[in-house]
């Protein structure tokens, strides 16, 4: 558990320093060489490294053991972290779009190689650090490092439609192609939406775990076979099971032998327990409920 936590939290930092400097490189360059696309796709990594802070934070704040104020744990903080960072996304898809939009009214800016190349660095970098975190937070199940991944899949595509812009741009102005300047805010109008609908998808899975969601119907049945497996329930009267952050918390109802003493309905609790522990690596707690059953029933 350990070293996967460590893992998380060298991916969110990983991500962090890449915004910090990705943020510092794209302004620069796109202030030097009047680019507003770069400039504006800057900004939009600046509000990543926001974005990042509170992946990180979150991070931390849920490896937290429970407490008696917080019993179930931290998990959720990561949940947080994530709803935020589908926030962060909805405003830059908004941002992009009205820069796109604005810059459609313009006259076409002149275009050099250095923002193209620019572009193309953050592209590269973004789309290495998206496979790189989306393995890290599928491995570990972290919300924050899946957030984090999702906010760089985001910069991708803005980076890319900073790439094809610009190079647009560049290409028509020297073959006398007009409508090549437009390519620019067009893409950058289509990467808005894509992005609006990355937050929207982040954000409805952040809702849905947070109002305690059930898991997966898949997971719920993988849940019920094995409990079914068990000799000494005669009976499943109910199985829920909610994400709490980076790990699952199971709640089942089931019926014993009503003639069964106090212990051999806690050594049965506690067997039930181990088996679904051991079979889902994600689950670290299983509440058990015992209910009398009768022959014939």
């Amino acid at each position: 558990m350990t070293s996967k936590a460590n893992a998380g939290l060298l991916s969110i930092w990983i991500s962090l320093v890449s915004n910090i400097a990705l943020t510092i490189l794209k302004i620069v360059v796109g202030l030097l060489f009047a680019s507003p696309v770069l400039v504006a796709d800057g900004i939009h990594n600046a509000g990543d490294i926001i974005a990042t802070v509170a992946a990180l934070t979150s991070s931390m704040v849920s490896k937290k053991p429970a407490d008696d104020e917080h019993p179930y744990g931290h998990g959720k903080a990561e949940v947080v972290a994530s709803a935020l960072v589908a926030i962060i996304l909805a405003i830059a898809a908004l941002w992009i779009g009205y820069h796109a939009v604005l810059t459609l009214r313009e006259p076409p800016e002149s275009e050099s190689l250095l923002p193209l190349a620019a572009a193309v660095v953050s592209l590269v970098w973004k789309q290495a650090l998206y496979l790189y975190t989306i393995q890290v937070g599928r491995a570990v199940n972290s919300k924050s490092v899946l957030a984090t991944a999702y906010d760089h899949l985001a910069d991708v595509y803005a980076s890319l439609a900073a790439v094809i812009g610009i190079g647009l741009a560049y290409i028509g102005e020297r073959l006398d192609w007009s409508w090549a300047a437009y390519g620019d805010p067009v893409a950058g109008i289509v990467v808005s939406l894509l992005v609006l609908k990355l937050a929207y998808e982040m954000g409805t899975d952040a809702i849905d775990i947070l109002m305690e969601r059930n898991v997966s119907p898949a997971k719920l049945a993988q849940y019920e076979k094995l409990i079914a497996s068990e000799p000494e329930i005669k009976r499943i009267d109910r199985v829920r099971a909610r994400e709490h952050g980076h790990y699952i918390i199971v709640d089942v109802r089931v019926g014993i032998p009503s003639h069964y003493t106090i212990q051999q309905g806690h050594d049965i609790g506690r067997a039930l327990k181990r088996c679904i522990m051991d079979s889902d690596p994600d689950v670290v707690e299983v509440l058990v409920h015992m209910n009398p059953w009768n022959e014939g029933e």
